[in-house]
Protein backbone atom coordinates (compact mmCIF):
# COMPACT_ATOMS: atom_id res chain seq x y z
CA UNK A 1 0.00 0.00 0.00
CA UNK A 2 1.19 3.08 -0.81
CA UNK A 3 2.18 5.55 2.31
CA UNK A 4 1.21 9.66 1.53
CA UNK A 5 2.65 12.44 3.33
CA UNK A 6 0.73 15.64 3.34
CA UNK A 7 2.82 18.85 3.80
CA UNK A 8 1.60 21.67 5.30
CA UNK A 9 4.20 24.91 4.88
CA UNK A 10 1.89 27.85 4.31
CA UNK A 11 0.11 30.30 7.34
CA UNK A 12 -3.38 29.52 8.10
CA UNK A 13 -6.44 31.81 6.66
CA UNK A 14 -3.81 33.86 4.26
CA UNK A 15 -4.75 31.42 1.23
CA UNK A 16 -6.96 28.40 0.95
CA UNK A 17 -3.79 26.47 0.96
CA UNK A 18 -4.57 25.20 4.60
CA UNK A 19 -7.77 24.23 4.10
CA UNK A 20 -7.52 22.55 0.94
CA UNK A 21 -5.00 20.38 2.00
CA UNK A 22 -6.83 19.37 5.36
CA UNK A 23 -10.10 18.58 2.63
CA UNK A 24 -7.26 16.61 0.16
CA UNK A 25 -6.13 15.15 3.90
CA UNK A 26 -9.61 13.81 4.90
CA UNK A 27 -10.64 12.72 1.23
CA UNK A 28 -7.09 10.36 0.94
CA UNK A 29 -7.80 8.81 4.14
CA UNK A 30 -10.70 6.73 2.78
CA UNK A 31 -8.19 5.49 -0.08
CA UNK A 32 -5.15 4.44 2.25
CA UNK A 33 -4.54 3.78 5.94
CA UNK A 34 -0.66 5.46 6.03
CA UNK A 35 -0.90 9.06 6.13
CA UNK A 36 1.63 11.07 7.72
CA UNK A 37 0.84 14.98 8.41
CA UNK A 38 3.92 16.83 8.51
CA UNK A 39 3.97 21.06 9.51
CA UNK A 40 7.18 22.97 8.35
CA UNK A 41 7.77 26.91 8.73
CA UNK A 42 4.55 28.41 8.54
CA UNK A 43 2.75 25.45 8.62
CA UNK A 44 3.09 25.06 12.25
CA UNK A 45 0.81 27.90 12.63
CA UNK A 46 -2.32 25.94 11.34
CA UNK A 47 -2.18 23.94 14.73
CA UNK A 48 -2.29 27.31 16.85
CA UNK A 49 -5.20 26.70 19.40
CA UNK A 50 -7.99 30.08 19.94
CA UNK A 51 -7.22 30.98 15.93
CA UNK A 52 -10.12 34.18 15.35
CA UNK A 53 -10.16 33.96 12.18
CA UNK A 54 -13.90 35.20 11.65
CA UNK A 55 -12.18 38.46 12.84
CA UNK A 56 -10.69 38.58 9.05
CA UNK A 57 -14.16 37.55 7.88
CA UNK A 58 -12.39 33.97 7.18
CA UNK A 59 -14.13 30.29 7.82
CA UNK A 60 -12.51 28.33 11.31
CA UNK A 61 -11.47 25.15 9.36
CA UNK A 62 -8.27 24.92 12.34
CA UNK A 63 -10.48 22.47 14.69
CA UNK A 64 -11.19 19.93 11.85
CA UNK A 65 -7.57 19.25 12.45
CA UNK A 66 -8.33 17.60 15.91
CA UNK A 67 -10.62 14.68 14.06
CA UNK A 68 -7.93 13.18 12.41
CA UNK A 69 -7.50 10.70 15.16
CA UNK A 70 -10.99 9.43 13.94
CA UNK A 71 -9.81 9.26 10.60
CA UNK A 72 -7.34 6.60 11.67
CA UNK A 73 -4.83 9.44 10.85
CA UNK A 74 -2.11 9.24 13.88
CA UNK A 75 1.35 10.02 12.31
CA UNK A 76 1.91 13.71 12.97
CA UNK A 77 4.97 15.31 12.86
CA UNK A 78 5.79 19.55 13.74
CA UNK A 79 9.38 20.25 13.34
CA UNK A 80 10.42 21.77 16.35
CA UNK A 81 13.08 24.42 14.77
CA UNK A 82 10.03 26.21 13.18
CA UNK A 83 7.97 26.45 16.34
CA UNK A 84 11.00 28.11 17.82
CA UNK A 85 11.83 30.70 15.00
CA UNK A 86 8.50 31.79 15.01
CA UNK A 87 8.65 32.17 18.94
CA UNK A 88 6.09 29.51 19.76
CA UNK A 89 6.64 27.83 23.00
CA UNK A 90 7.06 23.96 22.04
CA UNK A 91 4.62 22.92 24.79
CA UNK A 92 1.52 24.87 23.22
CA UNK A 93 -1.36 23.13 23.73
CA UNK A 94 -1.71 22.16 19.79
CA UNK A 95 -5.20 21.54 18.17
CA UNK A 96 -3.74 18.10 17.08
CA UNK A 97 -1.47 15.77 18.81
CA UNK A 98 2.04 16.21 16.84
CA UNK A 99 5.59 14.70 17.58
CA UNK A 100 7.78 17.28 17.84
CA UNK A 101 11.11 16.54 15.82
CA UNK A 102 14.26 18.20 15.17
CA UNK A 103 14.49 18.97 11.53
CA UNK A 104 16.99 15.98 10.57
CA UNK A 105 14.56 13.37 12.00
CA UNK A 106 11.36 15.12 10.37
CA UNK A 107 13.15 15.21 7.04
CA UNK A 108 14.24 11.39 7.55
CA UNK A 109 10.38 10.40 8.60
CA UNK A 110 8.95 12.24 5.17
CA UNK A 111 11.50 10.15 3.44
CA UNK A 112 10.09 7.06 4.33
CA UNK A 113 6.76 8.26 2.20
CA UNK A 114 6.07 7.49 -1.29
CA UNK A 115 3.94 10.06 -2.65
CA UNK A 116 4.44 13.92 -1.04
CA UNK A 117 1.15 16.43 -1.26
CA UNK A 118 2.51 20.03 -0.12
CA UNK A 119 -0.07 22.44 0.97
Amino acid sequence: MKRVAFVFTHSPHGSASGREGLDALLAMSALTEEIGVFFVGDGVLQLLPQQQPDQILMRNYISTFGVLPLYDIDCCYLCETSVRQRGLNIDTNWVLDVELLVPEVWRSKLASYHSILSF
